[in-house]
């Protein structure tokens, strides 16, 4: 991909270019794992240390995230997304639960309109996830299908600008949904999402926004009930 002559330095800017252009073009989204090294060297026509670099660079800016035993994933989707994040830290949990009931009744009233099979295949294999890691008491896997969830229900509105405004505040997301299993997953913070899921692969708009409330307003409630008023 990258031919001709260039120093190494040249070439791991190249590599980063490129890296940031698949990334904010959609190829791996925010939360998703981009390939290993050596299959992403192939890909690129490098060599793995190069990619090793470039990886690097972009996790230092907050782009990728390299987690140990689970590669790299996809943090943010360009910097002006990373400055978001970096500006909305210490925001209230309060706020943010405010913020996603809005986001994610409309995405949830169009996903409902707009939903293809794929999507509904898709939001059926995170509930599915998402409870299995419930039952295994896996808490890290279940934090993590809940997210791959919420983020399905915004990418089935097929609005691009909402799933990444969404994707914008990924970091405070996550905080939010490991607020609501604070005290682990028991019974009585256990709040189910099939009714969501049956309401959008239903196409009833009315019924996905309501489900929508009724699973912030028990966020709200399991986190702060002293002012869970949503």
């Amino acid at each position: 991909m990258f031919g001709g002559r260039m120093d190494r330095r040249g070439l791991v800017e190249r590599v980063v270019d490129e890296l940031k252009s698949l990334v904010a073009a959609g190829t791996w989204v925010v939360g998703e794992r981009i390939p290993a090294e050596g299959p992403l060297a192939a890909q690129l026509g490098v060599g793995r240390s190069t990619v090793r670099e470039a990886v690097r660079a972009l996790a230092h800016v907050g782009i990728l995230e390299v987690r140990q035993g689970d590669g790299t994933r996809v943090r943010a989707s360009d910097e002006l997304t990373v400055l978001m994040n970096r500006r909305m830290g210490g925001v209230e949990h309060g706020h943010i639960l405010e913020v996603r009931a809005a986001l994610e009744a409309e995405a949830a009233r169009l996903a409902a309109e707009r939903r293809t099979a794929s999507d509904v295949e898709a939001l059926g294999r995170a509930l599915v996830a998402r409870e299995l890691a419930w039952a295994a008491g896996a808490l890290g896997p279940w934090v993590d299908a809940d997210l791959d969830l919420h983020l399905g229900v915004v990418d089935a509105a097929h609005n691009p600008f909402l799933s990444r405004v969404y994707r914008g505040f990924l970091d405070e997301l996550r905080a939010s949904i490991e607020a609501s299993v604070a005290d682990g997953l028991t019974g009585t913070t256990h709040i189910d999402h099939s009714a969501l899921v049956a309401a959008i692969r239903a196409g009833d708009s009315a019924a996905a926004v309501e489900c929508v409330r009724a699973v912030i307003h028990e966020v709200h409630t399991a986190t702060d009930p002293a002012t869970s008023a949503l």
